[in-house]
């Protein structure tokens, strides 16, 4: 490449083109599709004394005389290898161990991403099965787990079976056994459906390689009968007598048959496991098959049959492949992140048939439960719920590893393999829970409360949206809230059923129609009694009643008919606060509201201050809304500890922010003289005690402040969001500060969980009120 060319700025593929996009994506702004992070502070020579040498030793000698305390002083115990010879990548083929590192990286990625498990992608130039089994049997001492990918069969059942009995930590060859985990949960499923029992059924396999062989066997472990399974490859039917491409683990599903095609062997089957190669079940041979067959065409790119010819030639038929163009999708990323997750936290030596079969009940069993707000976005049309077209989850459910990896652990234990036994599964399914959304750690509090609430009543202005309905059957489920939900009760039910929710209106939660409510009249009334001097005559006041739902919800907090309001999810901020601001009111004694912020990261929990009602506070504004805003977060359970921000530090700018931030922090002092504050500072002085004390030895904010004050609406709101993409941090909020009675005015932008956390922060308030 000469110098011109380097200066260029790449620029992005056309959007048709899919080879060039994905070039694109491996080779900007980065190479490749991982780094490795520090996890401990390198900031300085202390640092690197207790990282390097001298502190290191003190592990080093403790692991040497306890070698299991390798998982309290290093990463092994959430470290796996994705190791590969490149030898059946794909549908790539043997194209060598360099050639296949773009797969490997990104099945690290899939670990980190859906379990948070570490990796390190391991590419060796091994074809033959002593060297694989010598090099990845060395690697040992450096891995809580060895996670083998894209070797070809047969060599792959050998090196599995020898590292297997070598090693003290899980192998797993992913090719087999996460594919014929899925496998085996959708024929469960399929099987439930048709009414039919695995130990009676006939399987009909095209494909005997690694994938088909550990599905079979694993279907066998599940009750299916040997005798029952007619297993075919490139040379037939796979019979006794038969020498050509015949192995020992072939050769269990050896029939004694003169039958030899494919077409001979169909008659009958209540199960067609294709893992072989495009066009092989042609449209006809359905016809001969069983009633209900459950067909799984899992070869890719195309299926043994398409799924809209297979459902042409047989109308009650269920289908799967490995596409994610339809439903039914097999994809290992399913279960092996889960299963490696449950493995580790529970140091298992290896992984057995019991947590196999624990992970296959597992996910047939999420497929019966109803599909969560993340995985619905995962389909274009109406969210589908269990039947012939959602036999497993979709990948992108977020509950697979609260269903899996402990039911892994679990298996590992009883089965005797688990070296670290969970002690605890309720602290277990916490500790996944905070993983999964993120918000589990920071809000468990406020959910407790809330469940000791009493069931307060949180009426929803947008009762129709998704994420209402989402969010309602939530807080029902958990015990968290009754919900009240402001909407026509017709679309209401209607979208239940498209959303696959099984809460009832005027069963589970109660419906304010606002087409048809008796209260109408007395609603017109109250709120003409306070808005009739605003401006609002008798005929608007009954137009707005009928049609502002914020409006409604509020009035029924005010009558006492709802103990708390969440709105906001559609619509503009500001018209939201100006009816709270009409009907509810501010607190007595606070004098303007203010919009409260929790961001939630790996690096923890961080509060923002306005970020979304006045524009340029006052000193007195800002001193209120600090002391609101520490009384909020008291509810975390979190000690606050506020900086006043500005772009002057401890008086290094006269500028009329910085005044404004130094006058604050007088009334702040005088207010709340046991709250943790200083200021002004900047952001850097802020999060670094080290930065502040070089510029303030004496100040009397410690550590890393948690609540962070800005001058001003722009200030907070822009640097919120830059916070919260640049650290993919959860918002929690905006948290309206300053309501005579608890209120929060959401973002458009908000999830479903986002929505079951206000609402149970609102019960908490509605429970215990904060005295001004």
């Amino acid at each position: 490449m000469d110098t011109h060319e380097k200066s260029k700025a790449p620029t992005v593929p056309a959007s048709g083109d899919l080879d060039e996009q994905a070039l694109f994506f491996h080779r900007y702004p980065r190479p490749g599709k991982l780094e490795i992070q520090a996890t401990k502070p390198l900031g300085n020579q202390r640092d690197l004394a207790l990282a390097y040498s001298p502190g290191v030793a003190a592990p080093c000698l403790a692991i040497r005389d306890e070698p299991e305390r390798a998982a309290d002083y290093t990463a092994r115990a959430n470290l796996v290898a994705v190791i590969s010879n490149g030898t059946a990548v794909l549908g790539l083929g043997n194209i060598g161990p360099l050639a296949s590192k773009p797969v490997m990286e990104g099945k690290a990625v899939l670990f980190k991403k859906f379990a948070g498990i570490d990796v390190f992608d391991i590419e060796i130039d091994a074809l033959d099965v002593e060297r694989m089994v010598s090099t990845v049997s060395a690697l040992e001492p450096t891995f809580g787990g060895i996670n083998l990918e894209d070797i070809k069969a047969p060599e792959c059942f050998e090196v599995e079976r020898r590292l297997r009995s070598m090693m003290n930590i899980p192998v797993f060859h992913d090719d087999q056994h996460g594919t014929a985990i899925i496998v085996a949960a959708a024929i469960l499923n399929g099987l439930e459906l048709a009414g039919k029992a695995i130990a009676d059924v006939k399987i009909v396999a095209s494909g005997a390689g690694a994938a088909a062989l550990a599905c079979l066997n694993l279907l066998v472990t599940l009750g299916a009968k040997r005798e029952n399974i007619w297993v075919h490859d490139l040379e037939g039917l796979v019979y006794e007598g038969r020498v050509e491409l015949m192995d020992e683990w072939k050769s269990v599903y050896a029939q004694k048959s003169d039958k030899r095609r494919l077409d001979e062997s169909i008659d009958g089957a209540d199960v067609f496991l294709g893992l072989s190669a495009a066009g092989v079940l042609k449209p006809d041979l359905l016809a001969r098959m069983a009633e209900k067959p459950l067909i799984m065409a899992l070869a890719n790119p195309t299926p043994e049959i398409m799924p809209d010819l297979a459902r042409a030639a047989r109308p009650d038929a269920m289908i799967c492949t490995g596409r994610s163009d339809f439903p039914n999708q097999v994809n290992n990323v399913l279960c092996f992140p889960y299963i490696f997750r449950g493995a580790l936290d529970c140091g298992a030596t290896t992984i057995n048939e019991e947590m196999k079969m624990a992970a296959v009940r597992a996910i047939a069993a999420l497929a019966r439960e109803e599909v969560s707000e993340v995985a619905a976005k995962a389909y274009s049309d109406e969210t589908p719920t269990f039947g012939p077209n959602y036999l497993i989850p979709s990948p992108f459910d977020p509950r697979l590893i609260l269903r899996i990896a402990p039911a892994v652990a679990k298996a590992a234990a009883d089965s005797g393999v688990a070296s670290r036994p969970i002690a605890d599964f309720d602290a277990y399914f916490d500790q996944l829970n905070r993983f999964v959304f993120r918000s589990g750690f920071v809000m468990k509090p406020i959910f407790t409360a809330a469940k000791n609430a009493g069931q307060k009543r949180v009426i929803f202005a947008e009762g129709e949206d998704e994420r209402v309905l989402r969010a309602a059957q939530v807080l029902i489920e958990e015990g968290t809230g009754q919900p009240i939900l402001i909407g026509r009760p017709q679309i209401i039910e209607t979208r239940l059923q498209r959303f696959g929710l099984r809460i009832r209106p005027d069963v589970d939660f109660a419906v304010v129609n606002p087409q048809d409510d008796p209260r109408y009249r007395d609603y017109v009334d109250d709120y003409f009694a306070l808005v009739g001097r605003a401006g609002i005559n008798p005929e608007a006041a009954r137009t707005i009643v009928r049609t502002n739902n914020t409006v409604i919800g509020a009035l029924s907090v005010r009558r006492g008919e709802a103990d708390a309001l969440i709105c906001g999810v559609e619509g503009r901020y500001d018209k939201h606060l100006r009816d709270v601001n009409q009907i509810i009111g501010r607190r007595k004694g606070v004098c303007a509201f203010a919009g409260l912020s929790l961001l939630i990261s790996q690096r923890g929990a961080i509060f923002f201050t306005d970020t979304f009602v006045n524009d340029n506070p006052t000193a007195e504004e800002l001193a209120e809304t600090t002391i609101l805003a520490a009384q909020e977060i008291r509810r975390f359970g979190i000690t606050p500890k506020a900086a006043l921000l500005s772009h002057s530090n401890f008086g290094s700018r006269n500028s009329e922010s910085g005044r404004k931030m130094r006058h604050a922090l007088e009334l702040i002092r005088e207010k709340a003289p046991d709250l943790e504050v200083d200021g002004e500072m900047q952001g850097g002085s802020a999060l670094s005690e080290a930065l502040r004390k070089r510029a303030m030895p004496n100040s009397t904010l410690t550590g890393e402040a948690n609540l962070l004050v800005f001058p001003t609406l722009d200030a907070a709101n822009i640097s919120l969001g830059i916070v919260r993409t640049m650290m993919d941090a959860l918002h929690v909020g905006p948290i309206l500060l300053g309501a005579a009675l608890p209120a929060h005015i959401l973002s458009s932008s908000v999830t479903s969980r986002g929505v079951v956390n206000m609402a149970a922060l609102a019960v908490v308030e509605a429970s215990h009120p904060t005295a001004p």
